[in-house]
């Protein structure tokens, strides 16, 4: 298509219309994406302050069945003006949400990322601070409503290292998370669910590794927002010999390599040296200026809690997690992250305890 031409006193100048077109919609699209953003914080922080207004005259309780008919009441009153974003169900859930945030500034700073169609997913999470988990996550990782759903159904949170921690860590964590800080036990999960990979009966290591690579767009899915595949099979020349790496990954919230080794059966404790051996490779030869230093995750068909315990693998930079390639049913996997949990808790007292102990004896 021959470009429109404009004849001044200085000559024939040539325009690109479709240029400028593309232009101005991208601006159109820039300010439309602007005002949508705002729109929806805006009626986010009102459902929050909606909340707020009614929990302030106890209608949902504290009047009982009176305070409920004049709830019921101002709703029918407000959609018939507003619209049906304020039925009855909608004015209980916003004073769900003034009970569960009552921090009006965080409130503010979530809502940049989340529209109240995330915070109807979080708020029926009956701990708070998995609540608060998952509104801090999907605000750093943007998840669209669909991925949040997902991460709650997949109980991301019980996954985590840092559901194992006391509850004054994990305050601590989401402060840090808050002020853009993410750390390793945000990141890490066990077990991870690979079930996509469809692999059934028996199959290798090499199996395992292709089923990830054919998958990897789910696979990242899994291992969470912030991971980038570099490399398989990385290969580490130390003296005469030869190593490989399964799986070798970055992270850019950490700023860290990740090294992932594949193992088919339970987790022994000679799967340490040979990932210490990595890490130490990796950390001399691949970590870049700025990077923290590499960090491994040996990946297992199984792993005994007391025995990783007591390997102290924090201290080495290593991770240790079970794979599930088949799942079991929800509740039998929601009872069994629930008992991880506890046992870890019990376990970080009794060393809290011995430590203190320790101090006073001194």
């Amino acid at each position: 298509m021959n470009k429109p031409t404009v004849t001044h006193s200085h000559g024939t100048v040539a325009i690109d219309a479709a240029s400028i077109l593309a232009d101005l919609r991208e601006l159109i699209h820039s300010a439309r994406h602007r005002v949508a953003s705002v729109a929806n914080a805006e009626q986010t922080l009102l459902y929050w302050r909606l909340g707020k207004r009614i929990l302030t005259e106890n209608l949902t309780e504290g009047r009982a069945e009176y305070g409920k008919r004049i709830l019921a009441t101002l709703s029918q009153e407000l959609v018939a003006e507003f619209g049906n974003g304020f039925n009855l169900r909608n004015l209980y859930r916003s004073v769900q949400f003034y009970e569960a945030f009552p921090d009006e500034q965080i409130v503010a700073t979530l809502s940049t990322q989340l529209g109240w169609s995330h915070f109807v997913e979080i708020l029926p999470i009956k701990a708070p601070l998995a609540r608060e988990f998952y509104a801090e996550m999907c605000r750093v990782e943007r998840w669209p409503v669909r991925i949040l759903r997902q991460k709650i159904g997949g109980m991301l949170y019980e996954r985590t290292a840092l559901s194992k921690s006391t509850e004054a860590v994990i305050k601590t964590e989401l402060e840090n998370l808050r002020d853009g800080q993410m750390t390793p036990d945000m990141v890490f999960r066990d077990p991870y669910l690979l079930d996509f990979l469809g692999l059934q009966g028996a199959f290798s290591e090499k199996d395992l590794e292709s089923a990830i690579l054919r998958e990897m767009e789910r696979f990242l899915l899994e291992l969470g927002s912030g991971f980038s595949f570099v490399a398989r099979q990385k290969r580490m020349s130390v003296g005469k010999d030869d190593f490989y790496l399964d799986l070798l990954f970055y992270h850019r919230f950490l700023r860290r390599l990740i090294a992932i080794e594949l193992k088919l059966e339970s987790f022994q404790p000679a799967h340490i040296g040979q990932m210490e051996l990595y890490l130490r490779w990796l950390d001399k030869h691949e970590r870049a200026t700025g990077e923290e230093s590499p960090i491994g995750l040996i990946l297992c068909a199984g792993s005994d809690a007391e025995q990783v315990e007591l390997l102290q693998l924090d201290e080495k930079s290593i991770r240790v997690a079970e794979y599930l390639t088949e799942l079991p049913p929800l509740e039998l996997l929601r009872s069994r992250l629930h008992l991880a949990i506890e046992l870890a808790r019990e376990q970080a007292a009794r060393r809290d305890g011995d430590e203190e102990l320790t101090s006073s004896i001194a």
